[in-house]
């Protein structure tokens, strides 16, 4: 089931772009090294720079490398402001909680995301993904999700991957 928000962002996405899911790609790791390196040099060495999602996971994906920088609400803004002098224009932002840009490393597709560290959705998606990391089965089941999901549409993909979210962080957070 999904949020009334997340039932609203899902809907604005494409019905018809089909998504393409990929084996898992073993320079992602080595490829988040030198954005990561990119970005601290922007940021400082003390920034948290956070590789996630599927490439993160080495599992099956939509062969992108997802970055996070997590900050607190005070430096937010003037993060996403020095990110953009880099990467340019974002691509969407929800102000406060999670602004996207999107580059390219060695032909590979990356998105990079500040995120308030305080927000409960970056709260909730590392809970998920740290859950996935203990729990190889739930981590297996979420990799066939997303392999049998390859050829839907955009919509339906992210409709099934969100409600296979939900439903891990509930079971996690009752844990």
């Amino acid at each position: 089931m999904l949020t009334q928000e997340q039932e609203k962002w899902v809907s604005h996405l494409s019905d018809t772009k089909k998504v393409s899911v990929v084996t898992f790609d073993p320079t992602c790791e080595e490829k988040f090294l030198i954005i990561k390196n990119e970005l601290q040099k922007l940021l400082g060495n003390s920034q948290a720079i956070e590789h996630r999602g599927a490439s993160a996971l080495k599992i099956s994906g939509q062969d992108e490398i997802d970055v996070y920088v997590p900050v607190s609400p005070e430096e937010y803004g003037a993060t996403v402001e020095i990110i953009k002098s880099k990467y340019g224009e974002s691509n969407s932002n929800y102000s406060l909680k999670r602004t996207h840009f999107i580059t390219e490393i060695e032909g590979k597709h990356v998105d990079i995301f500040v995120v308030n560290k305080n927000d409960s959705d970056w709260i909730d998606s590392e809970l998920f993904y740290n859950y996935l990391l203990t729990h190889p089965d739930i981590l297996g089941n979420y990799k066939k999700l997303k392999e049998n999901a390859s050829g839907k549409s955009l919509r339906e993909y992210y409709k099934g991957k969100i409600e296979f979210i939900n439903l891990i962080i509930r079971s996690a957070k009752i844990q």
